[in-house]
Formats: C-alpha cells, sequence, structure tokens
C-alpha cells in the first residue's frame, strides 16, 4: 500500500475494532449544476491490496506480531477496548485494502470557494473475527479566475484565497468553462481491514 503502511493499517484493525461511528454529514448540500454542457471528470480510482500473516499473539500483553508478504515482521499492542482479539489465531490471514478516488464537476455561475470533509467508521460484531473500514470523503469547490487557451490551463482559486494554475488534459472541454465559474473537487480515501481465517482462501 502506498499510503497506509502495514504497521498502521493492522493497528487501526485491532484498535477500532470495538468502535464504530455513524459517518459525519456534509455541513452543506453541493450546488448543482445549472447548465447541461458543465464538464465533469471521471473518478481517478487506484487500489492498493496486500495481506499479512499472524505470526505470535500474547494475550497477557495484547502483543501481535504479523508477516508481510515480503517478508517483513511487525508487532503492535492491541487496544484494551477490543473484544474481538481472542477470535484471532496464529496463521490467521489479515487483508488490507486501501482505495482512493478523484473526480470533478464544473459549476456554472460559480459558488464561493468552500471545503469540507467527511468521515465515518464500522467495524465487526462482537464475536466476530475482527474486522473495520474507515473512509473519509474531502470536497474542495474553487473558483477560475483564469483561462488560456494557447496553454490549455486554469487558474483557480482556492478557499483560503490562494491561487494555483493547472494544465488541462483534456483541452477540448475548455469550451464549456469560463472566468467564474467553479469546480467542485472531490477526493475519496478508504481502507478496509479484515482477519480471515488461516484455512480460508483470501
Amino acid at each position: 500500500m502506498k499510503r497506509i503502511g502495514w504497521m498502521a493499517a493492522a493497528t487501526l484493525l485491532l484498535t477500532t475494532a470495538a468502535l464504530a461511528a455513524e459517518p459525519a454529514k456534509p455541513t452543506s448540500e453541493p450546488a448543482k449544476p445549472t447548465h447541461h454542457n458543465a464538464p465533469k471528470g471521471e473518478a481517478v480510482v487506484g487500489t492498493h491490496e496486500a495481506t499479512a500473516t499472524v505470526m505470535k499473539i500474547d494475550m497477557k500483553t495484547r502483543e501481535v506480531t504479523v508477516k508481510t508478504d515480503d517478508g517483513e515482521e511487525f508487532t503492535f499492542v492491541a487496544d484494551a477496548r477490543v473484544k474481538n482479539l481472542a477470535q484471532v489465531k496464529v496463521g490467521d490471514k489479515i487483508r488490507a485494502v486501501y482505495t482512493e478516488a478523484i473526480a470533478y464537476e464544473v459549476k456554472k455561475g460559480g459558488a464561493a470557494p468552500s471545503m469540507h470533509e467527511e468521515t465515518g467508521s464500522a467495524t465487526a460484531k462482537h464475536g466476530e473475527k475482527p474486522a473495520a473500514a474507515v473512509g473519509r470523503k474531502v470536497t474542495v469547490t474553487v473558483t477560475i479566475t483564469a483561462i488560456d487557451q494557447k496553454a490549455h490551463t486554469v487558474t483557480f482559486m482556492g478557499p483560503e484565497g490562494n491561487s494555483e494554475t493547472v494544465k488541462v488534459r483534456r483541452p477540448e472541454k475548455l469550451k464549456d468553462v469560463a472566468v467564474g465559474d467553479s469546480v467542485e473537487i472531490t477526493y475519496t480515501e478508504a481502507l478496509a481491514v479484515k482477519v480471515e481465517e488461516a484455512n480460508k482462501k483470501m
């Protein structure tokens, strides 16, 4: 996994397995597009998956040692709030899947630059093999302040008044945007971690 290493993934699993939270609701509803030609960008999705094997568990100290497919070993302490640690056995597999996506949508007529974030988590029920999932979605609205048709660049102003110029990958879409329009950029990431029984195929 690129952004979340095995130490973090395993620690997440065994320190949040006893916790559950409802996803936070957005602070405001995103503005609806008012122009049918407003460009939208397909989500760019990246998925990274990894597995590790449970090598040792000390129920007294709650230390768990896992070994990755690359041969690296990590030892960490499971939080005292975890009630499902007894369900984990030596030889069990821990699987982690990390997914991220980026998408954009132009809002004709413009909207004030803004940013809001949503997070949520879910866990396994008491008595089941530990499992946990966490997710985050960040939505940023920026305003187009300049367009260079020859250089195929667009300049944005962000929520904090910062300015940035970017190269447009599909220049043909520039004909449908104008200075003053806003662009809603959504970044999402999710991490799911699950313990599988030793004799169960991944």
